[in-house]
C-alpha cells in the first residue's frame, strides 16, 4: 500500500487496542530514534518522557517544556512510518493546559497521549514513587473530559496512566481510579508498577477482567514471559527508554577512548558509517525529490579558468602555488570565488589547473587539468573542461576579486551570453609601452554615462588602443544552456584552427558577434580587480 493511500496515523494507533494480538511499542526520544524503531517494525512508538528529557539533559521533571516536546515530537512524527503515543506527562497543568496540548498534538502528526493521575510539576514514577501525591480522580477525570472534547480527529488516541501501584495506594485504589477514567472518556488505561515481579500488575488485569484495553510498561518486571499479558488480552507491551540506555555507554566508551587516544582511528570501525546516517535522513528521499521537481531548471554551473602562473611579476609569489590561489586578506582568490558562488547556488563548481595544479584540492571542487598550460591560452583552457558546458554556466577567471553582487547580476540574467564590463580602463596611453587589455566596443552607451547600466557588444579585443573602446572586460562570462551550447559547439570547431593555442576568451567573444549572436553587457564602475602583480595583491585588500 503507498504510503498516502495508509489509514491515518491516529486511526493506526486506535487499532492497535482493539485486536486480541498482542503488540508492542518502543520507546523513542528523537527523529532517528523513531526513524531506527520504524524500520525494526514496531507496530507503534512510545515518545517516553524520560528518554526525551534525558535527550534534552534536563531531569524528567517537566523541565522541558510543554512547547519543546511539541518541537520534539513533530521531529519524531516527520521521521517515522509508525504512529505515536506521547508521554504527556501530567499534561503540563490543569484541564485548560492539556485540552490546548492535545490541540497541538493534532497538529504535529501525534495520534496519541498519554497522561498520568500525578501532580503538575511530575517526577519519575521510579524515584520516590511511593512519597508523591496523586491527582484527586474528579479533577483528573475533567482532564480527560477536556482533552477528548478538544481533539479534532475522533481516532486522536487519550490514554490515562494510574499511578496507585506506584505510590502504594494499593489495587483496589487502582482499580477505582481506571474504571472512573474509563468513564471519562479514557480510549485506554496503563497501570504502572515498580516492582520487579508482575503480581500486582497480573492482579490487576485479572480483576480488570478485559473490560477495556490496557497498555503496560514492564521497565522494572522485564523478565516476565509477554505470553502471560498477552493471555489476559493487554493491548499492547511499551519497552520504555532502552534506546536511549543503549547509546549512552556507547558514546561513553565512544567518547572516552577518543579522549584516552587523542584519535577517532580506533574507533572509527565500531561507529555506523555515514552512508548510514545520511540513510536513515532520508537522502535517497531528497534525491529522488531533485530529479522530480528540479529537472525544469538545468543545474547551474560554473568553469574557473586558473591555469597560470601569472607574469615574471608575480613568480616570487607563485613558486609553489598558481596564481589563483595567492590569499587576499587570508582566503586566495579561488576560495573566495567558489566561496560566493556557492552561497548564489552554483553546486557545479569547476576549475582548470595548469601550474602547480595538484595544489588546487578544494572538496566539491571537480579539476580539470591543462597540461599544456605553459604554451596555450585561455581558450585552450576552456576546451579542457567543455564537458563541463551543460546547462547554464558562468565563465570566470581564476585571477578575478570581485563583490558578490557582480556575480549575482550576471546569474539572474536570462540572456543567452552576458558579460561584466568596467567603463573605466585601467592603463592609460602614456605608459611606456602601454599594456594591451581585454577592452569593449559597446553598441550603445547607457543613457546616463555615470550609472553603472546595460547595453550590447558591438566588439571585442585585447588591444592597448584605449581610445577605440569603451570599457574593460573583468574576465565573467554567464551563459544560458543555449548559450554554453553554442559556446561548447565554438570551442570544439576551434580546435582545428592553425591558431588554437593562442586564442584568448576575448576572441570568443568578439565570434559570438560576428556570429550575430547577442552579447549583453552589464557595466558597473569599480569593485572588482585581478592580480597582475604584488603591487595588485597589496591593494586588494581594500575589496
Amino acid at each position: 500500500m503507498p504510503a498516502d493511500a495508509r489509514p491515518r496515523a491516529t486511526t493506526r494507533l486506535r487499532a492497535l487496542l482493539g485486536t486480541d494480538r498482542l503488540d508492542f511499542l518502543m520507546a523513542v526520544h528523537d527523529g532517528v530514534s523513531a526513524r531506527i524503531a520504524s524500520e525494526a517494525g514496531f507496530a507503534g512508538l512510545w515518545a517516553s518522557g524520560l528518554s526525551l528529557s534525558a535527550a534534552l539533559g534536563v531531569r524528567d521533571n517537566n523541565e522541558a517544556s510543554w512547547t519543546q516536546v511539541l518541537d520534539q515530537a513533530e521531529f519524531m512524527a516527520d521521521a517515522a512510518t509508525a504512529p505515536i503515543l506521547l508521554d504527556g506527562d501530567t499534561g503540563y497543568g490543569n484541564f485548560n493546559n492539556f485540552r490546548r496540548f492535545v490541540r497541538k498534538l493534532g497538529t504535529r502528526g501525534i495520534a496519541g497521549v498519554c497522561i498520568e493521575d500525578k501532580i503538575f510539576p511530575k517526577t519519575n514514577s521510579f524515584l520516590r514513587g511511593d512519597a508523591q501525591p496523586l491527582a484527586a480522580v474528579d479533577e483528573f477525570c475533567g482532564k480527560l473530559k477536556a482533552g477528548k472534547d478538544a481533539q479534532a480527529d475522533d481516532d486522536f488516541v487519550i490514554v490515562a496512566r494510574t499511578e496507585a501501584l506506584i505510590a502504594g495506594w494499593g489495587l483496589a485504589e487502582a482499580l477505582r481510579r481506571a474504571e472512573a477514567y474509563r468513564e471519562a472518556g479514557a480510549d485506554a488505561i496503563i497501570v504502572h508498577s515498580a516492582k520487579s515481579r508482575p503480581d500486582e500488575v497480573l492482579a490487576f488485569l485479572d480483576a480488570w477482567a478485559n473490560r477495556h484495553p490496557v497498555i503496560l510498561i514492564p521497565t522494572k518486571y522485564y523478565t516476565t514471559p509477554v505470553e502471560l499479558f498477552a493471555q489476559r488480552k493487554v493491548a499492547a507491551v511499551i519497552w520504555g527508554n532502552h534506546l536511549l540506555r543503549a547509546a549512552i555507554p556507547a558514546m561513553q566508551r565512544a567518547a572516552a577512548r577518543i579522549a584516552a587516544e587523542r584519535s577517532v582511528a580506533g574507533v572509527e570501525e565500531t561507529l555506523a558509517p555515514l552512508a548510514e546516517v545520511f540513510r536513515l535522513q532520508g537522502d535517497d528521499e531528497l534525491r529522488e525529490a531533485e530529479s522530480r521537481y528540479l529537472a525544469a531548471a538545468p543545474r547551474r554551473g560554473a568553469i574557473i579558468l586558473a591555469a597560470t602562473r601569472g607574469s615574471g611579476a608575480l613568480h616570487p609569489l607563485t613558486q609553489a602555488v598558481p596564481k589563483t590561489l595567492l590569499r587576499v586578506a587570508g582566503v586566495s582568490l579561488l576560495d573566495r570565488l567558489c566561496d560566493h558562488l556557492s552561497a548564489l547556488n552554483v553546486p557545479s563548481l569547476n576549475v582548470v589547473a595548469g601550474y602547480q595544479a595538484a595544489a588546487i584540492n578544494r572538496a566539491g571542487l571537480r579539476r580539470f587539468d591543462n597540461p599544456a598550460w605553459a604554451t596555450t591560452g585561455e581558450v585552450a583552457s576552456l576546451a579542457c573542461a567543455a564537458e563541463a558546458l551543460a546547462g547554464p554556466c558562468l565563465i570566470a577567471f581564476g585571477d578575478i576579486l570581485c563583490r558578490r553582487y557582480l556575480l549575482q547580476v550576471l546569474l539572474d540574467d536570462d540572456a543567452d551570453f552576458v558579460i561584466a564590463a568596467d567603463r573605466r580602463i585601467r592603463g592609460t596611453a602614456a605608459e611606456a609601452p602601454a599594456a594591451p587589455r581585454d577592452l569593449l566596443r559597446l553598441a550603445a552607451a547607457p543613457a546616463h554615462a555615470f550609472l553603472d547600466g546595460e547595453t550590447t557588444l558591438a566588439a571585442a579585443a585585447f588591444s592597448a588602443d584605449f581610445a577605440a573602446f569603451d570599457a574593460e572586460w573583468i574576465g565573467l562570462l554567464q551563459c544560458s544552456a543555449r548559450g554554453a551550447a553554442i559556446v561548447r559547439a565554438w570551442v570544439e570547431a576551434a580546435r582545428s584552427r592553425p591558431d588554437f593555442a593562442r586564442l584568448a576568451m576575448v576572441d570568443l567573444l568578439a565570434d559570438l558577434v560576428a556570429q550575430g549572436h547577442r552579447v549583453k553587457v552589464h557595466l558597473f564602475s569599480g569593485d572588482w580587480t585581478t592580480i597582475e602583480s604584488a603591487y595588485d595583491l597589496a591593494g586588494a585588500s581594500n575589496l
